[in-house]
């Protein structure tokens, strides 16, 4: 008897666990229906007033009560100031602000998507003098996604406003394409620069099938349609095709990058090696050495400095496996609570 009871007890349980599962993906399928149509959403974070705020707080924290007291009087004193500056000033010489936007790229650069947006959003609004900072972070990838991205900074070239490339980490091929847009180059003392060059790699299993008696067939139109094959026996003849093809694609991105540094040796720099931070600025890849947030903190001091992030919405499918993987966990773990009471 008691048996049966820990077993209805635990039939129970289960029950309400599905009821529970059920109920998440009802409501996250009413989610999805409010939000068709809505790709994503613009978020603009002052950093100005964060660091202003942190300084407050740290203030607060350490100085002594009449430090402290001191410190917030001077404040107010000078916020007083400048909003009688601002009163006086006239709209069409308001103080140019400073625009903050990261890209950390994929191998297909599918973050392009939120880029685009990024940019028309700071185009729509942004003033003679106002900057964009771009944080790249890329070791590159796909000619057209990158292609496409640096296109978006360049958007900004156009509008007559200044760009400004900062790299933490790695902005190598792909990602010096986009660097190489801007008017100014910042690199930490350890970041990877460079990668001039281009790369494509293919495996071919058409000896493993010959092997295994398989057949393979491909049919095209135009000679060299296809120049190199996964399963097919690849000829010399398509060999050199692909190769001639890798070097227009180099000679193109060395003309891309010319048009923007012209004073760059490229014959000493697009050789697809990559070098660090403080290599590069003697090869004149970069122009200073400095980290973002350097670069960020010193302009915040003297401009409103805005980031700007354009954040994609989960897919409804994304939604749904989020929900569902959270509740096969949780009844994995009832089942697994319930299966050691019992034994």
């Amino acid at each position: 008897m008691e048996f049966l009871y820990e077993y209805g007890l635990f039939f129970a349980k289960a029950i309400t666990v599905v009821i529970s599962i059920i109920a998440v993906i009802l409501v996250v399928l009413a989610s999805a229906i409010k939000q068709k149509g809505d790709k994503g959403e613009l978020l603009l974070i002052n950093l100005s007033e964060n660091l202003k705020n942190l300084k407050h707080d740290l203030k607060e924290e350490l100085l002594t009560k009449k430090q402290f007291k001191a410190y917030e009087k001077q404040l107010k004193a000078d916020e007083k100031a400048k909003d009688k500056a601002e009163k006086e000033q006239d709209e069409a010489t308001l103080d140019p602000r400073v625009f903050v936007v990261d890209f950390k790229g994929s191998i297909d650069a599918s973050e392009v998507a939120s880029l685009r947006e990024e940019i028309s959003a700071i185009l729509a609004i942004a003033e003679t003098g106002d900057e964009v900072i771009v944080n790249v972070e890329s070791g590159g990838g796909m000619v057209h996604g990158y292609g496409l991205a640096s296109s978006q900074l360049d958007r900004l070239r156009q509008a007559d406003i200044h760009l400004t490339i900062c790299v933490d980490k790695v902005a190598a091929s792909g990602g010096y394409m986009m660097a190489c847009v801007a008017n100014k180059i910042y690199a930490a003392p350890f970041a990877i620069v460079g990668s001039i060059g281009v790369v494509a790699q293919i495996p071919n299993f058409n000896k493993l099938l010959k092997k295994h008696d398989i057949d393979y067939e491909q049919h095209t139109a135009g000679d060299f349609k296809r120049t190199l094959t996964l399963f097919g026996e690849n000829t010399d003849e398509g060999r050199a095709k692909f190769q001639t093809e890798l070097e227009e694609t180099h000679v193109l991105f060395k003309q891309f990058i010319a048009k923007y540094r012209p004073e760059l040796d490229l014959e000493k720099v697009a050789t697809g090696e990559h070098w660090y931070g403080q290599q590069a600025i003697e090869l004149g890849l970069v122009d200073a050495i400095s980290t973002s947030d350097d670069v960020v903190m010193k302009l915040a001091k003297e401009r409103t400095v805005i980031k700007v992030r354009y954040q994609l919405k989960k897919k409804f499918a994304d939604k749904i496996a989020h929900a569902a993987s959270l509740s096969f966990t949780a009844v994995c773990n009832k089942l697994a609570e319930k299966n050691q009471r019992l034994s």
